[in-house]
């Protein structure tokens, strides 16, 4: 699947934009053409996101000697959308997150009853088929997927690519179609589909639909086996993304790691430093953000030496962690270190201040592990508006008042609560909860995952209480 993955042991590119005009010399008939799709919701938020899964399937191809080019769909740098007629223009803050290039479409059918307006995020239609014009014609045909609820975005993806090449096999992988095997091989118009990890299998069938052997096969328990990602075909670098680890250890009831990896490994803490000093160097890149599941597992063998070694090779950037840190690994040394390390937007997954559903969903933190946790961090020179904490709102059964204590517990801890609605997810310990809770039908559509539409609302916990519950919360500035 092309989502998250990890990295590599020497780079393999010279320099930002290598292999795009390698690519324009070489005359051969190995072309892979990788694309990641438009989203379409009723709200999306750059929250530092890069297909760094497909990148890394890039990276593998190359490798073993494909030509490979990449259209990105999510691109909010593009210089061809600036001034497009009926698109509002994406922005970028300080640190390099900010909005998509936004553009209001019709809502699906049976999305009719949500009093929200539904949007493409991303390019406009026309330009990503200019971009397929200057592209050479392609062997094979990679898309990815994300959110289960994004789907529509996948279809249109597939749907103008394979109008521009008809006969080019299409392969469709990531999260979406992980999760939703079924819907996606009855209704996303791909001709092969690739469920998990991805890059061994993607390679093995990039290779039998182009009759080359495999040179380089890389090895998927040993993450600093794989080659770092291939950013350099990205044509602008606001920031980049990094993974020390892939998978997760905990069993969260909500949470989909352990669906989308074999199992958790983690990579060289020296290795993750050189990949940022390679890219400081070579793509003049200044903000990096996190991507792992579990940054903070087994803290004192893997992220501590992490921080120490940024700090001895003075390597002056700026870290966000908008995947949200683990709070029982916060203590008072890894709370100084992060700051000393130059940890900028620090995000902690609190989800409830409900003892009894902590248990049940995970056992993954406690209210006094949070506190604790939180005042390591203010100790340590971090300010309120620094320190975000996830809470999870909409969950199966959950009322107004739990997330309205947890909002408060947040802020009287000297941090910025930040609502996250609850999104069903196929497979995870709480999907049969989810199914019996919502007023929708979970199974027929992804759509229904949508954690916009509240999925598992109710009188409990309905859209008037997630307006009033948004409208208690002061927003801090979400960086910069």
């Amino acid at each position: 699947m092309f989502i998250l993955s990890a990295n590599l042991r020497l780079p393999i590119f010279n320099f930002c934009g290598a292999n795009s005009i390698y690519s324009m010399n070489k005359k051969n008939n190995n072309t892979i053409l990788l694309i990641n799709p438009w989203i379409y919701d009723f709200a999306a938020y750059n929250f530092w996101i890069k297909p760094i899964g497909l990148l890394y399937i890039a990276s593998v191809l190359r490798k073993n000697g494909y030509d490979v080019y990449f259209i990105d769909c999510l691109d909010n740098t593009s210089l061809e959308m600036m001034g497009e007629k009926g698109i509002k223009q994406a922005d970028r803050k300080k640190y390099g997150d900010g909005h998509f290039f936004k553009a209001p479409i019709e809502k699906p059918e049976i999305l009719k009853e949500i009093p929200r307006r539904y949007s493409r995020y991303g390019i406009s239609p026309e330009i990503f088929e200019q971009k397929l014009q200057v592209v050479p014609k392609p062997d094979v045909i990679l898309i990815t997927s994300m959110m289960t609820y994004w789907y529509l975005g996948v279809f249109y993806t597939i749907k103008l690519t394979k109008r521009y090449y008809t006969d080019v096999p299409v392969i469709l992988g990531g999260i979406y179609n992980t999760l939703c095997p079924e819907h996606a091989l009855k209704y996303s118009g791909a001709d092969y589909y690739i469920q998990g990890e991805g890059e061994v299998v993607v390679l093995e069938k990039v290779s039998e639909l182009t009759g080359r052997n495999a040179s380089f096969i890389p090895d998927l328990k040993e993450l600093d086996s794989l080659p770092y990602p291939a950013f350099d075909l990205i044509a602008h670098h606001n920031f980049l993304c990094l993974l020390t680890s892939r998978g997760c250890p905990y069993k969260c009831t909500y949470c989909a790691s352990s669906l989308l990896n074999s199992m958790f490994r983690q990579r060289d803490v020296s290795k993750v430093v050189d990949e940022i000093i390679y890219w400081m160097d070579n793509c003049d890149v200044e903000n990096f953000a996190f991507y792992d599941d579990a940054l903070l597992y087994k803290v004192g063998e893997r992220f501590a030496p992490l921080c120490k070694e940024i700090i001895r090779r003075d390597i002056k950037c700026n870290f966000h962690t908008p995947n949200g840190l683990h709070i029982r690994g916060m203590t008072q040394e890894v709370a100084d270190l992060l700051f000393q390390a130059g940890f900028k937007t620090i995000r902690l997954g609190l989800e409830t201040v409900d003892e009894t559903r902590q248990v049940q969903t995970g056992e993954k933190t406690t209210n006094r592990e949070f506190k604790q946790a939180v005042s390591h961090l203010r100790d340590a020179g971090y300010e309120s508006k620094d320190i975000g904490a996830y809470l999870l709102v909409g969950l199966p059964g959950q009322g107004v008042e739990e997330v309205r204590k947890g909002i408060q517990l947040v802020k009287d801890c000297g941090a910025h609560p930040f609502m996250a609605e609850y999104s069903p997810i196929p497979g995870t310990g709480l999907w049969e909860d989810a199914i019996k809770a919502s007023p929708f039908d979970l199974d027929k559509d992804p759509l229904f995952h949508n954690s916009s539409i509240l999925p598992c609302r109710s009188g409990e916990l309905s859209w008037e209480h997630l307006y009033q519950l948004k409208n208690e919360v002061k927003c801090y500035p979400r960086s910069g």
